[in-house]
């Protein structure tokens, strides 16, 4: 399958996800709570992959090679603490402002984002140029996401800091993919990358939520029974890294962007029909929307990003 596709599908995946982590978030009432469940329900997938999969270790040992020879640097293999930083504000924001406009908070910062990590190389993938095309590609997506929700803004429902927290995560989530691409470069095993991803993702979340309990800023609730779908992120989270992380490296951390972004429109227009949540439709502003943004994609997002060529790391 062509790396464009995947990279639709796999933004697609993260629309499903922050549906069903955000009502998980709802259910109990403690978006912390559902962040440590999703993360480490993703753990428990990929250690049963491990399992049965020898090349998650030789991985792990490539990676291990790798830092002592001082390929990458040690802190670049915390990489999963930025992706639990994003789960623990989509779990909190979603169930706020709903799937749509966090998209768009989230499209945005990391649309922000990729221009910076494309510019000075950190996707191990080498330094991408950034010509003015490519800015105006980006551009026209983000008014595109703007676009597509245009009808459900207004001054009754919209939490500036919210979708303030919406931008941050989708910068945070920016970086987390580029230094997947660097982790992935020497791992040569995607599911390696998602192993050390969701290990030190639910450490990082299990600390911040035993941090709350302590100081009696959060506490444990017992898990809602169902519906099941509300218990997917982590399986969702597993798939999405190991898409990304492979093919973030071949198309550049912005032209990645470009094309997730229909994929989790799309996805946003599949859960509106299928799942909608209270106050949303299907609008001609959101087909607009869509329909922009892969015009987005046409105007110059792809061609651009490929020149010149990559200059590897050293």
């Amino acid at each position: 399958m062509r790396l464009d596709l995947l990279a639709a599908l796999s933004g697609l995946m993260i629309a499903f996800q922050s549906r069903a982590n955000g009502e998980l978030s709802h259910k109990l009432n403690n978006s912390l709570e559902a962040a440590l469940v999703s993360f480490g329900s993703g753990l428990a997938v990929i250690l049963i992959i491990a399992l049965f999969n020898p090349s998650i270790k030789e991985g792990l040992s490539n990676l291990r090679s790798a830092v002592s020879r001082g390929e990458i640097a040690r802190w670049k293999l915390l990489a999963g603490a930025l992706g639990g930083s994003f789960v623990a504000i989509q779990t909190h924001i979603v169930p706020l402002v709903g799937v749509a406009i966090y998209s768009v908070a989230s499209i945005a910062g990391q649309t922000a984002m990729s221009l910076v990590v494309d510019r000075i190389g950190l996707t191990g993938g080498g330094k991408r140029a950034i010509s003015g095309r490519r800015i105006a590609a980006a551009a026209l997506t983000v008014i595109a996401v703007l676009v597509s929700v245009g009808d459900r803004i207004d001054a009754r429902n919209l939490s500036i800091i919210a979708v303030f927290m919406g931008c941050i995560a989708g910068a945070v989530v920016g970086i987390q993919r580029a230094l997947n691409g660097q982790i992935n470069e020497y791992s040569h095993q995607s599911f390696t990358t998602s192993l050390l991803n969701f290990i030190t993702g639910t450490t990082f979340l299990a600390l911040l939520i035993l941090v709350g309990v302590a100081t009696n800023r959060t506490h444990f609730v017992a898990l809602p029974a169902g519906p099941w779908w509300i218990y997917t992120g982590g399986v969702i989270g597993v798939i999405y890294i190991a898409f990304t992380s492979t093919i973030v490296q071949h198309l550049g951390v912005l032209t990645f962007t470009l094309f997730s972004v229909g994929g989790q429109l799309v996805g946003s227009l599949i859960i509106d029909f299928v799942s909608p949540t209270d106050g949303v439709d299907i609008s001609a502003y959101l087909v607009t929307g869509i329909v922009m943004t892969y015009l987005g994609v046409i105007a110059g997002g792809v061609n651009s990003s490929r020149v010149p060529k990559p200059v590897r790391h050293k």
